[in-house]
């Protein structure tokens, strides 16, 4: 996502999928867009069970640091949607989110939000991040540690989870840097992170990174491929590694066989401001952040 006044200005361009030299599925995936008057800018979707999870900013206009307390959280479920938390005034840009224990954790400006999901009437919990880290913004989890990512500083923090009715957020501890980190995925001991730039310029170093393991935690380039990523997800089998990035709009996967990057082929729909995805059994969920819509891969 988007971080500068440059997004707000292009909000309403189209941007259209480009090739960028990379080789496309020979096949075309099913596409389906799904629109709904509750939708206001959705930056996140999380798959839990049989249903789906998006995090609004229920914004007036788009800005992900907003602080005006109006976000919520929606429940897509048997073709209904539903408002799961309501904009209670303790969200304002929800980002990256994450369950455990029956508590959903939210990312969120300057802070974390956690709402225990069996007594939803009672308030939640807030984690607030140090001075100056804003773009709380993704987060993934290894046994009873939760990393978390901060795009405009770049710094991912670790936090014990293990009693997430009782977090201790003195706890919340520098892990490490990775350059505009953004989306993040654990398997197994390695990390994936996003690389999104602050600023809204590419460079060399807005690439996907890999942790190889996150005992010793030394970012590397996965690739060098060059782009504004924001979402991942790894796919059953761990052999591929989906993404999102705001450059021409593009959905694709770092196939970890051959180590090369393949980009959907979506048709004739346009991506605007691709966020914060999800993959449950083979079906991608992508939140098409501008247009306040998810579009379904399948």
């Amino acid at each position: 996502m988007r971080i500068t006044t440059n997004l707000f200005a292009a909000v309403g361009a189209v941007l259209t999928m480009a090739s960028c030299g990379q080789n496309r599925p020979a096949s075309v995936p099913q596409v389906e867009i799904l629109t709904n008057d509750s939708i206001a800018y959705c930056e996140s979707v999380l798959a839990d069970g049989d249903r789906l999870l998006g995090c609004n900013f229920g914004t007036d206009e788009l800005n992900p640091l907003n602080t005006e307390g109006k976000g919520y959280v929606l429940e897509w479920k048997d073709g209904i949607f539903r408002t799961l938390i309501p904009a209670d005034g303790n969200l304002s840009g929800p980002k990256g989110t994450l369950i455990k224990d029956s508590h959903l954790f939210i990312a969120d400006v300057g802070k974390m939000v956690v709402y225990n999901l069996d007594t939803l009437s009672q308030a939640p919990q807030v984690v607030p991040f140090p001075e100056g880290e804003l773009f709380v913004n993704d987060m993934a989890l290894a046994g009873d540690t939760l990393y978390v990512t901060v795009t405009n500083t770049g710094n991912i923090y670790s936090l014990d989870v293990s009693a997430p009715s009782k977090l201790d957020p003195q706890a919340l501890t520098l892990y490490t840097n990775v350059p505009g980190a953004n989306g993040i995925v654990l398997r197994d001991d390695v990390m994936y992170v996003a690389s999104y730039p602050p600023d809204g310029v590419t460079t060399d170093k807005n690439v996907i990174y890999e942790i190889g393991d996150i005992r010793m935690p030394h970012p590397a380039p996965l690739t060098d491929r060059a782009g504004q990523y924001d979402g991942l997800a790894l796919s059953g089998d761990g052999q591929r590694l989906y993404f999102t990035s705001w450059v021409n709009g593009e959905v694709g996967y770092w196939d970890f066989q051959n180590r090369s990057v393949q980009l959907l082929d979506l048709a004739d729909v346009e991506l605007s401001g691709p966020a914060r995805i999800a993959l449950r059994d083979g079906v991608l969920y992508i939140p098409d952040l501008p247009a306040s819509r998810i579009v379904i891969v399948r």
